[in-house]
């Protein structure tokens, strides 16, 4: 895998990515300043997230725990407060550019993929609970960039058919190891799941980290990390759901640093490569994830009020959170079936609505 000139591989220094996702709070001059600070510490890159909110959201969605507890009140309120429009992503990307760092962007939704596409981006970056999002993922694989796929809170099998997904880019594919739990303890970083990963969707691997810890990375590096992801913030002590399992910049400088000194100090192995079963087991899904799973995950959602007995076009289908309805990947299999029971605009579409065959 190559982004922008960086090889990444088990051969290379790691490619650390410093996620500033929404600690940003939708301010874009913080944005900048983020993009700033975290090439100051040490970054190869850093990571924004484009969503819409309302395009996001359906009438089902909730809160994580985890945002609960940073004092979020309302889910869709909330990311409409974090929002960013493309036009400051695209401004961050040309400061990171500058700064000689790469800019990689998480994109929420199948309909934002093109208009991202007016920022210099270096990569495209998946979230955990788009492991099953076959239609985004494709959008964004088919941009011709690199794509990084988190696996937080996946199964092996869930890894392997986006990896099959994804196969005919696979030369620009990497996924990562992650546990979507914010922040994850450290007994619960499961950096043995890495050999998981790999024998699961192949080579290059990597590591999302959302411990509070700055060794964890090294860990993860020498157990063949090729990508670290860390989330980055200026304060810990900000307002917002992702602040408290970040690195400050002093932080984030000294991770950056064991991580790339694990490196040097001896061969990076490839475990698991000759016994791929159990490495493949370490692979597992946490009970501290099943929250974020259920949250964060995206479903087929009605686009409007629709009668039982209709027959589904694509039309009357979109993607957006919660995980509790059918997931995107049954996209095609569902459009042309007839509805067993009415289906309500901005809720989603469940086996009560199309049973199983």
């Amino acid at each position: 895998m190559n982004i922008r000139g960086r090889e990444i591989s088990i051969a290379h220094p790691p490619y650390i990515i410093a996620e500033i996702g929404v600690n940003h709070d939708g301010d874009a001059s913080r944005a900048v300043a983020l993009t700033r600070l975290a090439a100051q510490a040490g970054a190869d890159a850093v990571k924004f997230q484009l969503f819409e909110a309302d395009r996001l959201m359906s009438r089902a969605a909730k809160l994580a725990a985890y945002q609960k507890a940073a004092g979020e009140r309302d889910p869709i309120e909330m990311l409409r407060r974090l929002e960013l429009p493309i036009t400051a992503l695209a401004e961050c990307a040309a400061v990171a550019r500058g700064l000689g760092i790469h800019a990689i962007v998480s994109v929420f939704s199948v309909e934002l993929v093109e208009p991202s596409r007016v920022a210099t981006w270096d990569a495209y970056k998946a979230a955990s609970p788009d492991i099953i999002n076959r239609p985004l993922l494709e959008a964004m694989a088919a941009t011709g960039l690199p794509l990084i796929v988190s696996t937080g809170a996946s199964t092996p099998d869930e890894i392997a058919r986006a990896a099959t997904w994804l196969a005919p880019w696979r030369e620009r594919i990497a996924f990562l190891q992650c546990v979507s739990a914010y922040p994850t303890p450290p007994e619960l970083a499961a950096i043995d799941g890495i050999a998981g990963v790999r024998a699961a969707a192949g080579e290059p691997v990597g590591y999302s980290d959302h411990t509070s810890d700055i060794d964890t990375g090294a860990a993860a590096v020498r157990a063949g990390a090729c990508i670290l992801e860390k989330h980055f913030t200026d304060s810990r002590t900000r307002q917002g759901p992702d602040h408290a399992a970040s690195l400050e910049p002093d932080a984030f400088a000294r991770y950056a640093h064991l991580a790339r000194e694990a490196a040097k100090a001896a061969p990076r192995t490839v475990p698991g490569r000759e016994h791929a079963s159990p490495a493949r087991d370490s692979k597992r899904v946490f009970d501290i994830e099943q929250d974020v799973r259920r949250v964060s995950r995206q479903s087929l959602v009605a686009t409007r009020d629709l009668p039982a007995g209709h027959t589904l076009t694509a039309a009357d289908l979109t993607i957006k959170r919660p995980g509790t309805g059918l997931a995107p990947f049954e996209l095609a299999t569902v459009v042309g079936q007839l509805l067993r029971a009415p289906a309500q605009a901005d809720m989603p579409i469940t086996r009560e609505h199309i049973p199983m065959k």
